[in-house]
């Protein structure tokens, strides 16, 4: 069985990020499993705390998951042309001490979905120089973007869409495919 880590870079109840990531995980085919993990409580990035403290519970568990996964799926929004920065913070949180060597060669996909014409076309490649400074395997193969996102999600967050529906499930197959 494998298992991919999937991250929303969205806080918001009704993200649509969020239900692309609970979407892609209902796709998955039969022999991978898509571990929803949250990024609620992982805090800002200090390193004062993080010297007093050591990392935060949040983090060690997302560690955790990351280095016990065959790939990671960032599902990330776009705020202003680029990556939100609660989403990056995760990821720098995630990348301190041992976390960066879990990130060594772990294939990466990269989705998202956004109210706008443009999808997330600008976050997803706003995330290609990080992914490159922490040595990950981008998988490149696939690409998916969903534009008006509005129109294809109900008022609670869930993909509606059946032809979305089936792009996502295709890209998760590819993804899956290449782990």
């Amino acid at each position: 069985m494998k298992t991919i880590l999937g991250l929303s870079g969205s806080l918001r109840k009704a993200s649509f990020n969020t239900g692309l990531l609970r979407a892609a995980s209902e796709l998955a085919p039969d022999d991978t499993t898509i571990q929803i993990g949250s990024i609620v409580d992982v805090p800002l990035y200090n390193a004062d705390l993080e010297s007093s403290e050591g990392l935060p519970p949040a983090v060690q568990a997302l560690q955790t998951q990351l280095g016990s996964a065959d790939g990671l799926l960032l599902v990330t929004p776009e705020y202003n042309n680029g990556i939100p920065g609660v989403f990056k913070n995760v990821i720098d949180w995630m990348s301190r001490g041992d976390g960066l060597k879990m990130f060594e060669g772990k294939p990466v996909a990269v989705i998202g979905a956004s109210p706008g014409g443009f999808g997330t076309i600008m976050a997803q490649n706003h995330w290609l120089p990080v992914l490159r400074t922490l040595k990950c395997d981008l998988w490149t193969e696939g690409r998916l973007m969903v534009s008006r996102a509005g129109d294809v999600y109900d008022k609670t967050g869930n993909l509606t869409d059946d032809k979305t529906r089936a792009m996502l499930g295709d890209f998760v197959r590819d993804f899956s495919d290449r782990l």
